[in-house]
């Protein structure tokens, strides 16, 4: 007989054991954190049975807050998409998935697979009617007084035209709105340069667009940006195509950690170096604390009927946790019933406006 959740007055999070590097330990030691932290959270928990009751036995925060869905089988990262579609109905990760689809839990949270996380999500809880390509959003360290910029996309497809561009400002702002409780962000859309006569064909029309939508959805739109805004506060909300964005969350990730290096081999360079950084210690874990990628861990996929948290695969307890606040913070909010009626109200202007010779460039 499966069990069945009880978690009453709780939010459940549906949690893939068995996607990330470190394997299942990790991912238990994060729900813990969170459960530590959290009385309203609960989870349902997919991966080995045997293996999984044994690990959650330990952490006694999670006593009466796991089911479990025991899986056999793995989505490695080495997988391909398309066949973890065709053959991975015995996986952590379509189970993961399937709690969600069937409504015993209100969001998913993996570290596995990107593509084929992807690829299942949008077999098995389908694409929102009117979104075409669903994306990855993320949240970017910013000058901004919320301390960070959504990001999308940043992956789920390398292609975007217009139309894209344009759902991916209507979900980015109501992932602004619901995740940041910014009442009225700001979208800017990432180009070569911020003059209107500068970029790609598809930019210039979601210029039009994205600006003809800004009052109905809500939002203020900036007009476009460049890679120097990503961490700036000219804009909330960052909008590109898969492939762009994926290059530059790369590179940043890249230089934060060049940049940690260079600080630790500067402060071992001589004695009075190794005396400064100990009179800058609170300073110096004050800033690590603010760029620290784990405490920001977690892309959401955007378009979906329901929430999925992508982890890094590499994440450690602490990501793990930062993953599942996240998708605590959009179900307790409704953000997926919320972004439904949004894309479900402007789909057929949007399509319109396809056909429709924009006013931006006149």
């Amino acid at each position: 007989m499966t069990e069945q959740p009880s978690h009453t007055g709780r939010i459940t999070i549906s949690v893939d054991a068995m996607g990330g590097d470190s394997g299942p330990a990790t991912v238990v030691a994060g729900i813990a954190n969170s459960a530590n932290k959290n009385p309203d959270i609960a989870f349902v928990l997919h991966g080995p049975e045997q293996l999984l009751r044994k690990l959650v036995a330990k952490r006694r925060v999670l006593q009466g807050r796991v089911v479990f869905r025991d899986c056999s089988d793995v989505v490695t990262m080495e997988d391909k998409p398309s066949q973890v579609v065709r053959n991975g109905k015995q996986t952590s990760m379509w189970s993961t998935l399937e709690s969600v689809r069937q409504g015993e839990a209100h969001g998913a949270v993996s570290c596995g697979n990107t593509g084929a996380l992807m690829a299942l999500s949008m077999m098995r809880l389908r694409k929102l009617p009117g979104v075409n390509r669903p994306a990855i959003a993320i949240l970017w360290p910013s000058r901004n007084p919320q301390g960070f910029n959504v990001m999308l996309d940043v992956g789920a497809d390398v292609r975007a035209d217009a139309k894209d561009l344009l759902q991916y400002a209507l979900m980015g702002a109501s992932y602004a709105r619901n995740g940041m409780a910014l009442e009225r962000p700001r979208i800017g859309l990432l180009n070569v340069g911020t003059e209107e006569h500068k970029g790609r064909a598809e930019l210039k029309e979601a210029h039009g667009m994205i600006a003809d939508f800004s009052e109905q959805a809500n939002f203020e739109f900036v007009g476009f940006v460049e890679g120097s805004d990503i961490p700036g506060d000219k804009a909330d909300v960052i909008v590109t195509d898969g492939f762009t964005g994926n290059v530059a969350i790369k590179t940043g990730e890249g230089t934060a950690s060049l940049i940690g290096d260079l600080l630790r081999q500067a402060f071992k360079y001589s004695p009075l170096s190794r005396l400064a950084s100990v009179l800058a210690i609170t300073s110096l874990n004050r800033l690590k604390k603010r760029i620290d990628p784990r405490r920001v861990n977690g892309g959401v996929f955007l378009g979906l009927n329901g929430t999925v948290v992508k982890s890094h695969g590499g994440a450690d307890a602490t990501g793990v946790s930062a993953a599942v606040k996240l998708a605590f913070t959009l179900a307790q909010s409704g953000f997926a019933e919320k972004l439904a009626a949004r894309v479900a109200s402007t789909a057929e202007l949007a399509q319109d406006a396809v056909h429709t010779p924009s006013k931006a460039g006149e």
